[in-house]
């Protein structure tokens, strides 16, 4: 049977869209960099221990005490290499204590979930100030994370960013389930890789090195994986 003048024209649409969408690099998934380069990666838990030796806790907002100095809501398994966080003590983060540049972080993490519960809260620094008074954060959450925000200078004072709206798709998966976030840092710009693609890139970092680190923010969440390689 000869094809209409009419089915042409719509197989013609079909077959443009398919290959717009096949040429585009957004849409498909790439490995991270720690699956194309394993090598040259510091293993960030591997020498910490169960007292998280090479990390130091600190309060959200730093002008307030930690909820207890003696008590803490992270513990890490060496075995298993996860580190923990509880959810129960207070905002506050982890920081791993050596500064860096630029590099690449490269962080696997799951919520627990909680039935009936929804606003997964908690997320991935980079560049941060010793005391997070400037932070640049990849945000973690249930759907509704994935994405790069902070405080950070412009031209000697600090202002909010978010790139909350700009985000290009939401690719975290649910509670119980493992992610995998990579954030860059080369120059001024700050990318975050999730699951696949890079989703969010802040292109007007004014600081050139700083503190990484693992926030708490009163939800249960695992890490893994958490391994830094410098450029």
């Amino acid at each position: 049977m000869r094809p209409t003048r009419g089915l042409v024209v719509v197989m013609f649409a079909l077959a443009v869209a398919f290959s717009s969408q096949a040429a585009d690099p957004e849409t498909a998934d790439t490995p991270s960099a720690l699956e194309s380069s394993p090598e040259g990666w510091t293993d960030l838990f591997a020498a910490a221990g169960p007292d998280l030796k090479g990390w130091t806790r600190l309060p959200i907002p730093p002008n307030k005490p930690l909820k207890s100095e003696t008590t803490s809501q992270w513990s890490l398994d060496p075995k298993a290499g996860i580190l923990l966080c509880q959810g129960d003590g207070g905002h506050e983060w982890v920081r791993w204590d050596k500064e860096v540049g630029d590099g690449i972080f490269h962080v696997e993490w799951r919520f627990t979930p909680v039935e009936g519960k929804k606003g997964y809260n908690s997320g991935v620094f980079v560049r941060n100030s010793y005391d997070a008074t400037i932070w640049h954060q990849a945000q973690t959450g249930d759907g509704g994370g994935g994405y790069l925000f902070g405080n950070s200078p412009v031209n000697g004072k600090l202002e909010r960013f978010t790139q909350a709206k700009g985000a290009r798709e939401r690719r975290e998966k649910p509670p119980g389930e493992w992610n995998t976030y990579e954030i860059t840092c080369k120059g001024k710009e700050i990318s975050l890789w999730v699951n696949g693609a890079v989703v969010s890139t802040f292109k007007a970092c004014e600081v050139p090195k700083g503190y990484i680190g693992l926030e708490a923010e009163g939800w249960r969440i695992e890490f893994r994986n958490a391994k830094w390689k410098g450029e």
